[in-house]
């Protein structure tokens, strides 16, 4: 049974074989790694990790510019990862409250589906009202799991990543 758990350093094998399994690049969408992020070490590992639990921190959450970050994981392998942005900001605006990835290998299985349920849980603690998702135009694995979770659409937007299919969740 998968879990939705807190990014963890000892987690660091299985993360990486989750990396690997996307291929290079920043695209681990819903973990929040940055281009100036070292995981490949144990060490650089476990500072993004402290970076992430950082960005929980109940003054940054309190502030509305807080994100929790999840992992989804069953025994003891990495599928994906899902953040909440709690922050009405520009950051937002373009990329959503909430992102979500799975690895390639794990796709297909529902985790994602599941994950956003579990998220929008979170959202609601929060007491937000909606949540906004945003999702390549071209990714319908994406818009399926939105749509499953009654995602309302807004429109496409052009961005300078290409063009986005942009959705509301009422909470």
């Amino acid at each position: 049974m998968p879990e939705l758990i807190a990014p963890a350093a000892h987690l660091h094998a299985a993360w990486l074989d989750a990396r690997a399994d996307w291929g290079p690049g920043l695209h681990e969408d819903g973990f929040g790694l940055g281009p100036c992020d070292e995981v490949d070490s144990a060490d650089g590992f476990a500072a993004w990790v402290a970076r992430l639990a950082g960005a929980a921190d109940p003054e940054a959450v309190a502030s509305g510019q807080g994100c929790t970050y999840r992992w989804i994981v069953d025994g003891g392998r990495v599928h994906g990862g899902i953040a909440l942005r709690h922050g009405p900001g520009d950051y937002v605006r373009q990329f959503g409250h909430i992102g979500y990835g799975i690895r390639p290998s794990s796709r297909r299985q529902g985790l994602a589906t599941w994950a956003l349920g579990r998220m929008l849980d979170q959202a609601r603690a929060l007491r937000l009202d909606r949540v906004l998702l945003v999702c390549d135009v071209d990714n319908l694995a994406s818009v399926k799991t939105i749509e499953h979770h009654r995602g309302v659409f807004e429109g496409i937007e052009d961005t300078e990543h290409g063009p986005v299919r942009r959705y509301w969740i009422t909470i």
